[in-house]
Order: C-alpha cells, then structure tokens, then sequence
C-alpha cells in the first residue's frame, strides 16, 4: 500500500489533526543516501514532519523547508515538501553511526546535538516567511512541538518514528501532528492530553498495524472526529539535467573555464536524491 496521509478535524474544529504513514518514503530515503541506521531515522521523522506539515499550505505552489542543524556529527538534516503529499530530504552526514541512547534507543538526539530548527515557507511572495527556535531534545517530534508553541503560537503534539528491521531496511515510519484552536474548550484540551500521554510510541501503533485513521481514532475518536481528506505521500526530486545544467552554467565564467581546461567531463550529483548528471567538455563549452 502507498504511503499516505489524512488531515481531519475534530471537536467541531477547535481540533485539527494529521497523520502519515511513510514507511515506503523513508525507504526510498534510505536506499538513496545509503544512510545508517540513526540517519534513517533522523531523516525518517523529519521528512514525515515536512509532509504533513507541507499539507498545512493551501497555494498549489507553496514549498516548505525544514532544516535541524546542530553541533552533531550529522551537521544537518534538510527536507522540503509541498501541499500536494511530495517530499524530499537529504543528511550532510549519511554514514553517521553512533551507540544506543540510554533507551536503547537509535540516538537521533546525539547526531544532531545542540543547534537549531528553522522552518521556511514561500508562499510565493516577496520574502518567505522564516522561524527558527532551538533545538530543545534533537528528537525531532518534540522540536517541531516547540516550534509550533513558540513561533506560531500553536499548542500541538507532534508524534514521530521509525522502526528498522534487522536488515537495518525501514519496518515501519510515520507520525502524528494534532494542533489545539484557540476556540478550544478546557474539557476539550484535558480530553486531547489525556489520550496523548497514553500514547507509548508511534512504532509501536504502526507495528501493530495501525493505520493513520487508526492512530487519530484513537486520539480524537471521543471528540467528533471528522476526516477531511486523504493525500498519498511520496518522496518525489525534481531534479533534471536541465536544472543542473543552468546551475552549472551560472557559476564563475573562469571557474568553468578552469574545469573545461581540465579537459575531462565532471559529474554532478543532486543532494536529494543523489541522482548523477554527467557534462561532457563540449556541453560545458557551450554553456561559456
């Protein structure tokens, strides 16, 4: 089944609500950047934040950028995403292997380490907006929690994982993001934190087979939950040789003209999806 996500309300609208699953996105991830085991789940969540969080736009070409850096060996973790379920992301450092947390858990935390989470939305205007906030535990979810509280003034719970097989492939990926109005009531809030805290982990819902509707039934199923609409989620560059080539052809004319001294045609990898394109002297001949 394709990976997908569903946005709902619930409460009468002083709830809004969006759940994923995106075990086959963080695969495609994985294989990709060939990254281990802690970068898969580190790249997993973000990239599971970003589409459900690029859903939360309403403009048909409004891009989303998550960015968590830190002092971590990763350095980065940089994923963008649009309002039509299509998300991308990459890690500076894929290779990054590091011990379990004192959980026993993959330790997201520890590659990021202490730094920043920024959130950049163009929405087709003149500047896009841009918001920033600390990373307070590296762990993604409650990052991306703070960020809300912080910058857009937004209560919300945000829920992610992902779970390895032992053949250190994606078994199970996705996540949750339920967001307080402000016309909420407090019987309404104290109802949402109780289930909330009942929650032990997202894997674990998704290991037991539960699917996004499930997770939000269970969340919001006393509160007049409403689903609105459901979005398949695919991790999808738009990369091309097009594209690059006019990057390419955009930098320095004696930097290119240096590499067409070289006299040996070059190959350019895309960040994303790591994708190669190969110019030949003669392309770049052209391009000066």
């Amino acid at each position: 089944m394709k990976d997908y996500m569903i946005r709902a309300i619930a409460a009468g609208g002083q709830v809004r609500a969006f759940a994923a699953d995106t075990r086959e996105t963080v695969e495609y991830a994985r294989a990709a950047h060939n990254t281990s085991p802690v970068v898969t789940a580190g790249l997993g969540r973000l990239l599971t934040a970003g589409s459900m969080m690029g859903s939360m736009m309403k403009g048909e070409r409004d891009v989303l950028t998550l960015k968590a850096e830190g002092s971590g060996p990763v350095g980065h973790y940089l994923v963008t995403a649009d309002s039509h379920g299509n998300v991308k992301g990459y890690a500076a450092n894929p290779d990054v292997i590091l011990p379990a947390n004192a959980a026993g858990k993959l330790d997201v935390a520890g590659s990021l380490g202490v730094g920043l989470l920024t959130v950049i939305k163009d929405l087709g205007l003149k500047e896009p907006y841009t918001g920033t906030c600390e990373l307070i535990t590296g762990e993604i979810a409650d990052d991306i929690t703070y960020y809300f509280a912080t910058s857009e003034q937004t209560p919300s719970s945000v829920g992610l994982g992902v779970l390895m097989t032992k053949e250190n492939t994606v078994n199970v990926a996705g996540g949750f993001i339920i967001q307080i109005m402000p016309d909420a009531t407090e019987e309404t809030i104290s109802a949402v934190e109780e289930k909330i805290t009942s929650i032990t982990s997202v894997t674990g819902m998704l290991e037991k087979g539960m699917t996004p509707e499930d997770i939000l039934q269970y969340i919001l199923g006393d509160l007049e939950l409403e689903i609105l609409d459901r979005t398949e989620v695919a991790f999808v560059c738009d990369c091309s040789k097009e594209k690059v080539s006019k990057a390419l052809a955009a930098i320095n004319k004696e930097d290119l003209q240096g590499i067409i001294d070289d006299g040996e045609d070059i190959e350019i990898k895309c960040h994303f999806c790591n994708k190669t394109y190969g110019f030949s002297v003669e392309e770049m001949e052209k391009m000066l």
